[in-house]
């Protein structure tokens, strides 16, 4: 079993940063996709950023020029970079593996809250 787990939310004022890593236990020669997904109250989760094994990305339009996705080179610690964030950047985020074949794990997510 990978296990996934997020960390570096919090309360932040409009205009703000933070920054979100996220470590899964998993082989790194077998993950496909690391990715980060949202989930604001009464809204379905969605995609925010994901990065490829062969390092493409792929951003939500609401926060293109905003976030930017990193990994490390071994591919097991990926990184939310938010910058000039809004109040509708608000919610739980949850960091998502991808491993061979097609198995996702998920970590338990963690909170941002941004303040107007």
């Amino acid at each position: 079993q990978v296990q996934v787990v997020e960390s570096g939310g919090g309360l932040v004022q409009a205009g703000g940063s933070l920054r979100l890593s996220c470590a899964h236990s998993g082989s790194p020669s077998r993950t496909i996709a690391m990715g980060w997904y949202r989930q604001a109250p009464g809204d379905q989760r969605e995609l925010v950023a994901m990065v490829t094994r062969g390092g493409n990305t792929n951003y939500a339009d609401s926060v293109k020029g905003r976030f930017t996705i990193l990994r490390d080179y071994a591919f097991n610690t990926v990184y939310l970079q938010m910058n000039n964030l809004t109040p509708e950047d608000t919610g739980v985020y949850y960091c998502n593996t991808r491993v061979e074949p097609a198995a996702d794990y998920w970590g338990k997510g963690t909170l941002v809250t941004v303040s107007s």
